[in-house]
């Protein structure tokens, strides 16, 4: 989190929050202070989300769009984490911070069960996965906002794109594999069968899975207009991150998230050439936000200290993400 939004948080804050959604204050604890303030509370035996971001990081009509979209994948029976209402009916409650922003409050119902167990990774798991992301791109082809002004970025939005905000000078090299990456994607075409709404962060820390093995998706703060491969990619990336073969699990990986995923969507076989571009843009943004959020040279966080080990020397170098030979996914698509 930015410290200029860090700084402008008090309780009071938390409280007139509360307030709105008719949260008792004895029922509510912190969870998370990343991105935004998140808090679990309980309310009429049940079970709830609260996060507070603030205007300076995503506006109000942003946030509302991003819950419109949530509730509309709910709606078609994607297994996603609804929105609710506060105590006035409203899906994102504003509260003015005294230096002339505005935090945003929005609630969402508590996913059931809770993280995947690594030991429950398994060919079942995998294609649950698929076909929950395949059947939010299906759902994602008839979409549109109830407010145009509702409308989420895309994916080279300004907002999304802080890349080069948070690098140091001597990061000039890995800027330059960036903006030359990013030029690459810009001029692949964008049409409705590839280019809509996506999560653009659906790794499985930010899913749940119950006793049953139902998986919930949450955390839709990152969602914009992008590929539907960039979704894929995504995913991929963070299955492979802590692996210590990862082409060799990525092989197994892929074949069963994509055998789930058909059964719900398809993509072009074209699509499959571009995911280790995608994964470097999400290598390099992620790259960035570490720097953005940590002391980089005092990391104290194990899995952030071996994602940057020797990070920035590998994008400047041109070295892929994962050396995996992506035309097989045509075969399992």
């Amino acid at each position: 989190m930015e410290n200029r939004i860090r700084e402008r948080y008090n309780d009071d804050i938390l409280r007139e929050a509360s307030r709105r959604y008719g949260i008792d204050e004895d029922h509510i604890r912190l969870l998370d202070g990343f991105e935004s303030f998140m808090f679990e509370f309980e309310r009429d035996a049940e079970e709830f989300i609260l996060r507070i971001g603030h205007s300076l990081r995503r506006s109000e009509a942003l946030i509302c769009g991003e819950v419109d979209w949530i509730n509309f994948l709910a709606d078609g029976a994607a297994s996603v984490a609804k929105a609710v209402p506060s105590e006035e009916g409203k899906l994102v409650e504003h509260v003015d911070d005294g230096a002339g922003g505005r935090f945003l409050a929005t609630a969402f119902v508590k996913a059931k069960g809770g993280p995947p167990r690594r030991a429950g990774w398994m060919p079942e798991f995998y294609e649950r996965y698929g076909a929950l992301v395949g059947k939010m791109h299906a759902l994602s082809r008839g979409y549109e906002p109830a407010d145009p002004t509702w409308a989420r970025p895309h994916w080279d939005d300004p907002i999304m794109l802080e890349v080069e905000r948070f690098l140091p000078p001597s990061d000039g090299a890995v800027v330059e594999r960036y903006r030359e990456l990013t030029a690459h994607l810009d001029g692949l075409p964008r049409d409705d069968d590839s280019y809509r709404l996506i999560h653009q962060d659906a790794h499985t820390g930010n899913m749940f899975v119950d006793e049953d093995g139902r998986i919930t998706l949450f955390d839709f703060d990152d969602c914009a207009y992008s590929w539907y491969a960039n979704d894929i990619a995504i995913v991929l990336f963070y299955a492979v991150s802590s692996e210590d073969d990862p082409v060799l699990f990525a092989r197994e990986f892929m074949r069963h998230f994509l055998r789930g995923y058909r059964t719900e969507n398809r993509l072009d076989p074209v699509w499959w050439d571009e995911v280790p571009h995608f994964l470097k843009l999400r290598e390099i943004d992620l790259y960035a936000v570490i720097h953005r959020s940590f002391d980089v040279e005092n990391l104290d966080d194990p899995w952030c200290a071996r994602f940057m080990d020797g990070r920035g020397e590998r994008i400047a170098d041109g070295v892929p993400y994962l050396e995996f030979d992506f035309s097989v996914l045509a075969e399992w698509s």
